[in-house]
């Protein structure tokens, strides 16, 4: 266990329910003596790691608000980030934060959240596009940071419990009864630094508004494109949710090789009947894609269910073989990174709130995710200044050690 954070933690008296005892933490630390961990990673360059990820982290965002305003805008990233470490709301957060902080440091909830509202979406996406080119220059001569890079693209839900008359940018969940904040992300995945590259709001049609239905090949669009900006991207990969012409065409204009589920439909079900009339396994079928913006050949590939049971069906714009099938599918297994990444964001950065308002959910959505890439990095870095092959489990846990990576966000006296 990485004890120098622990003890951090416990020194500064921040607030970290999950973090163990610190007398549980000294008294195994003498059968941790001979730990490479421990004499790896000092608590000195633990600090410095994470300041020199923060300092590439803020100079892209600003509110725009008039030069002699009471509080810079830096005051409320710190209280921002107070609010996902502690997992508090605005009134709440600023209260405590002001008790750590003296009372005149740092600005009530409400206007907290009139300054998160005077940020353009827009410009907030754009900044978190600029900030990411950034953080990857500091880690661009690393070697174990490797090029080209596998990604993952997904979509990530907020729940919103209030009334949705007037709420365009709320959308209808998978069971129908639900209701949510969509966002889509592209991730590095693989055996690679875990980075979200990119964050796109995704608008859907609902039966309580009259926006267009969603085009998710677009999103798609717009995601590869700014990730591309920063790195080259081999293989992307998707959820059954991605599963269009539009979306595997999308990616060959970019590129970008693909690896998809499929929905099985009648022709798929043809394919499946011969495999087991035949008694194979795996099989391979060539089709192309036709669409008003190209064309490209495909391949179908229908390789055992990692479940073990049935037949599972991927699109893939590689040339395959039945021989090399099954082996090629497995990297797909890899996706499950982007929804452990999900669960971090949500539940160790995403500060909470109940407003209604988009301009608010958007700020707090795009800044988690800018924490979590802050301790991607600063995890990154510290091993890389360690000899010895890199491991992508991360030193710097969540569940320990993001209260630290977010306190040395805020300036200490």
């Amino acid at each position: 266990m990485f004890v120098s954070v622990v003890k951090e933690v416990h020194d500064r008296s921040i607030s970290a329910p999950e973090v163990r005892s610190k007398a549980e933490i000294v008294d195994n630390e003498q059968e941790d003596t001979d730990s490479v961990e421990d004499e790896s990673f000092s608590q000195e360059g633990i600090v410095q790691t994470t300041r020199l990820a923060r300092d590439h982290a803020f100079g892209h965002f600003d509110s725009d608000r008039a030069p002699n305003a009471s509080y810079e805008d830096t005051q409320f990233f710190e209280l921002q980030t107070f609010m996902g470490m502690v997992r508090c709301g605005a009134t709440q957060g600023a209260t405590r934060f002001q008790y750590r902080r003296g009372e005149d440091y740092s600005s009530h909830g409400d206007t907290h959240l009139r300054t998160v509202k005077q940020f353009d979406p827009d410009e907030l996406v754009d900044g978190f596009n600029e900030t990411t080119d950034r953080l990857l220059s500091v880690i661009a001569s690393e070697a174990s940071f490797r090029r080209p890079v596998t990604a993952a693209i997904d979509i990530t839900t907020i729940p919103y419990y209030g009334d949705v008359e007037g709420m365009p940018m709320v959308s209808g969940t998978k069971d129908r009864d639900g209701r949510a904040f969509k966002f889509a992300t592209l991730s590095i995945i693989g055996q690679n630094i875990p980075l979200v590259l990119a964050v796109e709001p995704v608008r859907e049609s609902s039966e309580w508004d009259e926006n267009p239905s969603n085009q998710i090949h677009r999103t798609v669009r717009r995601l590869v494109r700014r990730a591309k900006e920063h790195v080259p991207i081999e293989t992307v990969l998707c959820d059954r949710e991605f599963d269009s012409i539009r979306v595997f065409q999308t990616l060959s204009n970019l590129d970008v090789n693909y690896l998809i589920p499929k929905r099985v439909s009648s022709s798929e079900r043809d394919v499946l009947k011969q495999m087991w009339e035949d008694d194979q396994e795996v099989a391979v079928e060539s089709a192309s894609v036709h669409v008003e913006s190209g064309s490209h050949p495909m391949r179908l590939l229908y390789v055992p269910s990692t479940s073990g049971e049935g037949t599972a069906v991927f699109a893939t714009s590689l040339r395959v073989g039945p021989e090399e099938a099954e082996t090629f599918c497995q990297r797909y297994s890899r996706r499950w990174q982007i929804e452990s990444e999900y669960k971090s964001i949500k539940g160790d950065f995403l500060a909470k709130t109940s407003s209604k308002d988009y301009r608010v959910r958007l700020f707090y959505f795009v800044f988690a995710v800018l924490l979590y890439n802050i301790w991607r990095l600063t995890d990154f870095l510290l091993k890389a200044g360690v000899d010895g092959e890199m491991d992508y489990a991360p030193v710097l846990t969540a569940g320990e050690c993001v209260e630290l990576v977010a306190s040395a966000l805020i300036p200490h006296d």
